[in-house]
């Protein structure tokens, strides 16, 4: 027992924002979402080019999602197979990816600048929260996140057994991301090809 509190703790040390940020934030989220998907609709201005460029990367932020959603059983079971095998957020570096992918897209520096510090801001104090539990309900969550790294991905020392299930998939509700997806990438070759 004496182990796993010292795991633990030393998981709980990481963390580099107060828990009343991260709560705060937390509850923001929503209302956050909205407003990127706002500064996206306005701030946007692409052509061919970035089209070309940006949503191949977002597209494969997206597919990163679907394969990591098809592998994840919240707070039921350890996800260790997978991109879980790879990082400890998959779904997060998803989003990263995908929204980065869009900002490419759209051909604007200010979408880039805000979707970082959103995820600098927002979403890293959120995967602290998620951490601390996940370390309290899931057993081997501890050894697990001292082998996988946090966000970037490391070649795992092993994969797993687990399958990807599109049962689980569609019970992650990950097809939200996936038409979500299909709106921005319909917005902006509309936007590319009338001008406006």
């Amino acid at each position: 027992m004496g182990e796993h509190r010292a795991a633990r703790y030393r998981l709980m040390r990481r963390h580099i924002f107060p828990k009343r940020y991260a709560d705060t934030v937390a509850r923001l989220r929503v209302f956050l979402g909205f407003a990127m998907v706002a500064a996206f609709a306005y701030f946007s201005h692409p052509d061919a080019r970035s089209l070309a460029a940006g949503l191949p990367v977002s597209l494969g932020g997206l597919a990163l999602r679907a394969w990591a959603a098809g592998h994840l059983r919240k707070n039921q079971q350890l996800a260790v197979a997978g991109p879980y095998a790879f990082t400890r957020n998959p779904l997060y570096l998803g989003t990263f990816l995908t929204a980065l992918g869009f900002a490419l897209a759209a051909r604007s520096v200010w979408l880039a600048a805000l979707f970082s510090a959103v995820f600098l801001l927002v979403y890293l104090p959120a995967i602290e929260l998620e951490e601390q539990h996940l370390s309290e309900i899931l057993p081997g969550y501890n050894g697990y996140a001292a082998r996988v790294p946090l966000i970037f991905p490391r070649w795992p020392e092993t994969f797993g057994a687990q399958r990807f299930s599109l049962a689980q998939y569609r019970k992650n509700r990950e097809y939200e991301a996936l038409l979500g997806w299909v709106a921005g990438a319909a917005w902006l070759i509309v936007r590319a090809s009338f001008g406006f």
